[in-house]
């Protein structure tokens, strides 16, 4: 059951004056990457094949996905009402895909598949949280706060049914990092940089991904705080299984907001060449 809807936004308070140019372009391109939700609850249907608590919980969870997308767009046609959501999505589609077919994970084990799925949440919920604090426009606001407090749950979600697979496959701890960490590398893949691509750039412009992903990541990362890579550094611990709170998680968060600062000074540079 959703925990609210497009209607519940406050629309009428959209104020131009207040928009930020440079997060537009963020908006454009996660909204492209939200609204593909259904692709992603396919794949996890597949691979849960036995489970069908599950498969029925992640089909909620795309429903909240591709509502996330649509409020986002919305919200991006207010913005710029030259730009077309639908256009950019379906451009979108067409040149990106989810491999929905598979019936085995691509993490190795169903334990593996929930903690690739609590990263991608932390991602997210830290993500909107930056972009909400990041904002002075009200309505973006509200959306990213909204958006936020679902990807938190749905943290909780892939967490509880994390928990409960390894109960029954008791894969190891370097193994879980292992997926954690590699899921977070990710995020620098084809999804969101073609996203980016589809959402700002001219169809006669040719994609290439390390534009798309320096342009993008260099605009995303300077919106976190350090309170965001705190918390979201102390829910990646919880999930392979660590306190996340503590001296470890201390000198954890410290470490990761020191990696970005670095890493968005590299995409500056990469920009900029």
């Amino acid at each position: 059951m959703k925990h609210w809807r497009i209607e519940d936004v406050d629309w009428d308070r959209f104020d131009p004056a207040a928009v930020d140019p440079a997060l537009v372009p963020l908006v454009k391109a996660a909204a492209m990457v939200e609204r593909n939700g259904r692709d992603y609850a396919r794949y996890l249907s597949n691979i849960f094949n036995n489970d069908p608590a599950f498969q029925s919980a992640a089909a909620a969870w795309a429903e909240e996905e591709v509502q996330h997308g649509d409020a986002l767009g919305r919200w991006a046609e207010c913005a710029d009402p030259a730009w077309s959501y639908a256009a950019a999505f379906a451009r979108y589609r067409n040149g990106y895909s989810v491999n929905t077919d598979t019936q085995t994970s691509v993490r190795g084990s169903l334990t593996g598949e929930l903690i690739a799925r609590c990263m991608v949440e932390t991602g997210t919920s830290s993500y909107y949280s930056a972009l909400a604090d990041a904002t002075a426009e009200p309505v973006l606001k509200q959306i990213c706060k909204l958006i936020a407090a679902d990807e938190f749950r749905h943290f909780k979600l892939f967490y509880d049914h994390m928990r409960r697979y390894l109960a029954r496959e008791n894969i190891g701890f370097l193994n879980r990092v292992r997926i954690a960490l590699g899921r977070v590398g990710e995020s620098e893949d084809d999804e969101l940089a073609y996203a980016f691509h589809c959402g700002n750039e001219a169809e006669s412009q040719p994609y290439d991904h390390k534009r798309c992903i320096a342009t993008y990541m260099a605009h995303a990362m300077s919106c976190y705080r350090y309170r965001h890579i705190e918390r979201g550094t102390g829910m990646i611990l919880k999930a392979i299984g660590l306190r996340p709170q503590g001296r470890m998680a201390t000198v954890a968060s410290t470490l990761a907001w020191h990696t970005m600062q670095w890493r968005r000074r590299k995409f500056i540079r990469q920009r900029a060449a």
